[in-house]
């Protein structure tokens, strides 16, 4: 299942996902996660559906129908679960040696019918090769783990160029480029009850993950609002990373505890157009994450349905978290002198606060499976944070909506959702418009408030290695309400967002 992971919004100036919208503007990638979200499973804990992460890409599996008839590539094509099967025996050969790779790419046409800062359609692609090395198997470490992940962005964003919304439409937007995505190692020990990420990580991969949202395309569902705009440069998530640290503990069956330590901008605040940056500036990111599973499937797939078991018990993940910085952060309405930063007088340099945070709670829940032998599931999710207003642009974010799995019959594998995300500008942004308005009278200006976007959404599973997905987003006040830049008169009508995605495992 493909993922919205990144996010790529903006803040004053950067995007989340490619900060890169002209107007406001973090993995990945993502994304959203994804949607591809595509960083790859850690084994460790691998059964323990509490560190479940639908975005990441599991370690191949092995290819019976290319097996079966190895001199035929078509045959079996169909079944196979990468489309090059087992690559000639070259899969089968790097497996014995403990060695997995993956290859992805997820491509999109998508377009704004109506509204927006301009209608038109525009397409965009991300590719994400995976190498992993099993230590155990290549040289007798056991419980080791070694990642390294490259991404590959291509095409042009809708979001900035066509919407200039809050809520970007696609978890895979970021400016085009070639980059090192992670590169990390990670070590368990008990059994697999405890184990150690470090090197470079895109931290949507694991904290505030929830495997319902994952569905959906609009980047919010994967990297969501408040980190995207209130973290330096959106935070180590799609199509970024950072430099950090990060243990997990099974403190009991039900109980996981998450707790990491990053480099606080992962993009060293300049270009990093290779991923190679490795910064250690921008101060720390402290992040923290329990998570909670009831009635967990013996399969760790909340989405699939079936746990193994005679009874129908319905799983659920709950979730809780706490981010902090402790860089400094630019007040959204005064300088340094306390002057509101749109007045002439002022210096144009915010006042500084010492550190930020953020709090949220996660939860997916199946609520309904007539079967617990089949697929066919409804699951819910909802995921809520909240930021303080002096030092950031987005004060609270959530999202909430539902996943119907198998919705047809015969469609075991498709998915069929429906679901709402929102972003609340915080007050002290409002306030700096007000005082624009004050400021300019006789100027068309607006006080931005909120942004919502509802999608809807059908993921088709073509083959094994093929998916297909449809989907339609609506967007109310866009940007929170701002002014149209190519119509300085009117204000951003809402928007009405088409497209179409394809995602391919090689």
């Amino acid at each position: 299942m493909t993922s919205t992971r990144p996010r790529l919004v903006r803040k004053a100036a950067t995007t989340r996902q490619g900060r890169l919208s002209p107007r406001l503007c973090k993995r990945g990638l993502l994304a959203s996660a994804c949607a591809v979200a595509f960083a790859s499973a850690t084994p460790a804990m691998a059964d323990d559906p509490s560190t479940a992460n639908p975005d990441a890409i599991a370690a191949p599996e092995a290819d019976t129908a290319i097996k079966a008839q190895p001199t035929d590539f078509f045959s079996g094509i169909w079944a196979r679960q990468q489309l090059l099967g087992d690559m000639g025996g070259l899969r089968s050969f790097l497996g014995r040696e403990g060695i997995t790779f993956q290859l992805t790419e997820t491509s999109e046409l998508m377009g704004n019918v109506t509204g927006g800062t301009q209608k038109g359609y525009t397409y965009d692609g991300l590719t994400v090769a995976t190498l992993q090395m099993d230590t155990q198997k290549a040289f007798g470490l056991q419980g080791g783990l070694f990642n390294v992940s490259a991404e590959q962005i291509h095409g042009r964003s809708l979001s900035t160029y066509y919407l200039d919304s809050l809520n970007t439409a696609s978890g895979i937007e970021a400016p085009a480029g070639t980059r090192l995505w992670e590169l990390w190692y990670q070590q368990s020990f008990l059994n697999k009850k405890l184990d150690f990420k470090i090197g470079q990580q895109s931290i949507d991969q694991e904290f505030m993950v929830s495997t319902y949202a994952a569905t959906f395309m609009n980047t919010m569902f994967g990297w969501p609002g408040v980190p995207s705009y209130d973290l330096p440069s959106g935070g180590p998530a799609y199509p970024l990373s950072g430099l950090g640290v990060r243990a997990r503990g099974q403190i009991t069956p039900s109980l996981t505890g998450l707790f990491g330590v990053y480099a606080g901008d992962p993009s060293g605040n300049r270009p990093d157009n290779s991923g190679t940056n490795f910064s250690l500036s921008g101060g720390t990111l402290f992040i923290g994450e329990l998570q909670y599973g009831i009635n967990q499937p013996i399969d760790g797939d909340m989405d699939f349905g079936s746990n193994g078991s005679n009874n129908n018990a319905l799983p659920g993940m709950y979730k809780v978290g706490a981010w902090y910085h402790n860089g400094t952060f630019a007040d959204q309405r005064f300088d340094t002198n306390g002057i509101p930063l749109v007045s002439s007088a002022s210096n144009g340099i915010g006042a500084p606060h010492n550190g930020d945070y953020s709090i949220y709670a996660v939860a997916d829940q199946m609520v309904w499976r007539p079967d617990p032998g089949e697929p066919k599931a409804l699951g819910v999710f909802a995921r809520v944070m909240y930021a303080p207003t002096d030092q950031n642009f987005v004060r609270a974010s959530a999202n909430l909506g539902a996943t119907l799995k198998a919705p047809f019959a015969g469609r075991d594998n498709d998915s069929l959702g429906l679901a709402l995300t929102y972003i609340k500008v915080s007050d002290r942004v409002r306030q700096s418009d007000q005082d624009f308005i004050d400021e300019n009278p006789g100027t068309y200006a607006l006080l931005r408030s909120s942004e919502t976007v509802l999608e809807a959404t059908y993921q088709y599973q073509v083959t094994p290695w093929w998916m297909l997905q449809a989907d339609v987003q609506y967007t109310f006040n866009p940007g929170g309400g701002i002014v149209n830049p190519n119509d300085p008169t009117e204000k951003i009508k809402n928007e009405l967002v088409l497209g179409l995605r394809t995602n391919i495992t090689f």
